[in-house]
This record gives C-alpha cells, structure tokens and sequence, in this order.
C-alpha cells in the first residue's frame, strides 16, 4: 500500500482499514502471511479491530468549518475543539486541519464528541489473530538516529521533491502537504523558516512524533518489545507464533 492516493485525496484510518483488510484477505488466498509495517497506531487500531461508522455529514457544516479554517488559521478551529472535546485535542496537532475539522463536524452532525464514539465503539472488532511486535531502544540513540534520518531525507531529495508537488499544483494547505517534513520544507521553500530553522523544527517534530508513538503503544499490553538487534528472539516470537 505505497503510492496508493494522490496527495490531494482524502484519506482517513476508514479508508486504509478497508483496503489493507482487502490486501490481506488477498495475501492469505495465496498462503503468505502478511506483515503490517508502520507507524501510525490510529491506522494499526482501526486495521486491527474496526473503527466506528459515523452518518454521513451534512456537507454544509464541512465547508463551513473548511472556510473558517482559511479565513481564521486551524489554531482557530483548534482552540474550539479543546473546549469541546479535550481528549480528541489531545491526539491531533494545532496545524492538522483536516483532523480537526473532523473532530468539530462530528459533534455537530451526531451531537457527541468523537471520543465517545470511539468509547462506544471500544474497537470490538476483531478479525485477526495478530502477533505484535514493537521496537524499542535508548531513547537519546533513537533521537540520534531520527537527526541523522532528517539528512538523509534531505540528501535523498526531499527539497526537490516538495518543490515538484507544488509546482504541479498540490497547495500548502493540504492534509498530505501538512505531514512531517513536508510542511516544514514548504515553510523554507516559502521563505517563512529559514535553513536552520527547517532543519532544527524538522528534527524537533519528528522526535515529538516519536514519543507520541511510545505513549500510544506504550498502552497495548499485547505488544511483545524488542531490540532491534534481537534478531534471533523476534524469529523466535514469529517462528513460535505460525506454528514453526
């Protein structure tokens, strides 16, 4: 599931739990078993054991929202949001408009917050027998190897590849141009952060991505933690887990 939507596409942990459950079914007709690799642990939940199905919502409060987000900044939007559903504003960036408007539409096509239909729901889910395997290292080894990563997207031609999306015609605003590092790049192509400034906030960001991983997972009993160098173990852990 690379290269699965353009950029200026809507897709959400809906979208990708239906289709990576249609990849899997797939894989399984031809005896292979299927390793999900990533990432973003909404997506892992929502793949894993379903997401609630909410009513379509009423167009005309999701263009509203939209417009009030052009007009006033997502932080606008935002600050309501942590009023009305502080637990939701607790998972979602300031600048992730498309989240947010999510969130805020929710409540007023349904009247509930959309952390109590996750509650409700409770992710009941469950299609899968799934081993899951996290990795887990020295913290201040895994924040140097973010830094180090952040040259390596540079050197690897993200510049370049930020100024080609918006050259043809992918904005700033969008919810794909608004992820890590693309939106910090669009910043310095923009001339609103300098350089340095890029560089610094980029790896700043992504570490804070990365603890957020860490306080998500943190909270799945089910997860089996290795070190990346225990290698052995974890053929041991998958070995023992198909029945080799």
């Amino acid at each position: 599931m690379i290269d699965i939507v353009n950029p200026n596409e809507d897709f959400d942990a809906v979208q990708f739990s239906k289709q990576a459950r249609n990849r899997i079914a797939e894989i399984g007709t031809r005896g292979l078993i299927p390793f999900i690799v990533g990432g973003t642990g909404l997506y892992i939940k929502a793949l894993l054991h379903g997401l609630f199905q909410s009513k379509p919502v009423d167009p005309q409060i999701r263009n509203r929202l939209r417009q009030e987000a052009e007009e006033n900044g997502s932080g606008f939007l935002f600050e309501r949001l942590k009023k009305m559903d502080p637990a939701a504003a607790g998972r979602i960036q300031p600048n992730d408009s498309y989240r947010i408007i999510r969130a805020l539409e929710t409540i007023e096509s349904s009247g509930k917050t959309i952390s109590e239909h996750h509650q409700n729901h409770g992710f009941a889910d469950d299609p899968f027998n799934a081993l899951k395997i996290g990795l887990q290292m020295d913290r201040q080894n895994l924040y140097q190897r973010i830094d180090n990563r952040v040259h390596l997207m540079i050197e690897a031609g993200l510049v370049a590849e930020v100024t080609k999306l918006l050259e043809m015609g992918y904005t700033a605003e969008l919810k794909s141009m608004q992820s890590i590092g693309y939106r910090h790049v669009v910043g310095l192509l923009a001339g609103s952060l300098p350089w340095g400034e890029c560089l610094r906030t980029l790896k700043r960001d992504t570490r804070r991505f990365a603890k957020r991983q860490f306080t998500w997972f943190g909270a799945d009993q089910a997860i089996s933690w290795q070190n990346p160098g225990q290698v052995k173990d974890i053929i041991h852990l998958v070995g023992k887990f198909i029945g080799y």
